[in-house]
């Protein structure tokens, strides 16, 4: 650091280190604290924080911001990913709903893809913590829209936490349309524990639980279980998932449906 200048705090130095590495792609440790005058310690419990907040990947010797069967990245690395099949997942969820009803959507980039097509579906009552629903949803006249609040991820562009819990458990929607971050071996898995909280507080308060898999999740890995599969009352995966990954669902008694193009 320049003589001179005003030292950082801790959270405008995580800022600036999650800027710098999803502008990079990938930092190394040593040239972190070199840069921010800390100790390489100092930048070791930077990148925690920011990897818990779901913002970056901490790899041997420094952070990436690049994908991985265990981190997915932000909510844009999201919304990119895996468009075309988030889509005809979308298409296949809304056939469900009927006027009048009301449809819970959880954080995922698939129910951005659910939500641009209930308007058409109204009128609905929708309710969400994921910002991107809220402001995609705002002012359309043939939705009610019931924002769940709560702390605020930036990384997921959502509500969490026991706020959020507490909000969902005072409602009662007559879907819930949901995604994952990865199956595996018949159950649903995803990276954060405020995550799961909240989709178990969802699955709790919905009269139907549909959940909506796109084929690249049976590659993919998570750390807290949210559920078996057979939890939901209807799966439905996109044309890309093969046999091999769905005839042990059924076995399990999932109950499925492939959305083809």
């Amino acid at each position: 650091m320049a003589d001179g200048e005003t030292a950082l705090s801790p959270r405008q130095r995580r800022d600036q280190i999650r800027q710098r590495v999803q502008q990079e792609g990938f930092v190394r440790m040593e040239e972190l604290a070199e840069s921010f005058g800390v100790s390489v310690m100092t930048i070791h419990r930077d990148v925690d924080v920011l990897q818990s907040e779901g913002w970056l990947r901490k790899v041997r010797g420094g952070a990436t911001a690049q994908p991985s069967a265990l981190y997915h990245g932000d909510v844009r690395h999201r919304m990119q990913a895996m468009a075309r099949e988030k889509q005809l997942l979308a298409e296949a969820a809304v056939t469900m709903v009927e006027p009048g009803m009301s449809v819970m959507l959880d954080e995922s980039t698939t129910g951005l893809a659910v939500a641009a097509l209930l308007p058409a579906r109204g009128p609905v009552t929708v309710i969400t913590n994921f910002l991107s629903v809220i402001n995609q949803l705002a002012g359309e006249p043939n939705v009610d829209l019931i924002a769940l609040g709560g702390a605020y991820y930036p990384a997921y562009d959502a509500f969490l936490g026991m706020r959020t819990t507490d909000a969902i458990r005072s409602l009662r929607a007559d879907v819930l349309f949901a995604s994952t971050t990865a199956v595996t071996n018949g159950s649903c898995y995803h990276q954060s524990q405020e995550t799961v909280a909240v989709k178990r507080a969802m699955m709790d308060s919905a009269d139907r639980r549909v959940l909506l898999v796109d084929h690249s999740k049976f590659a993919k890995r998570g750390v807290h279980q949210l559920a078996p599969l057979t939890a939901f009352d209807l799966v439905i995966v996109d044309g890309g998932a093969g046999e091999g990954e769905l005839a042990p669902l059924r076995a399990q008694g999932v109950t499925l449906r492939v959305a083809h193009s």
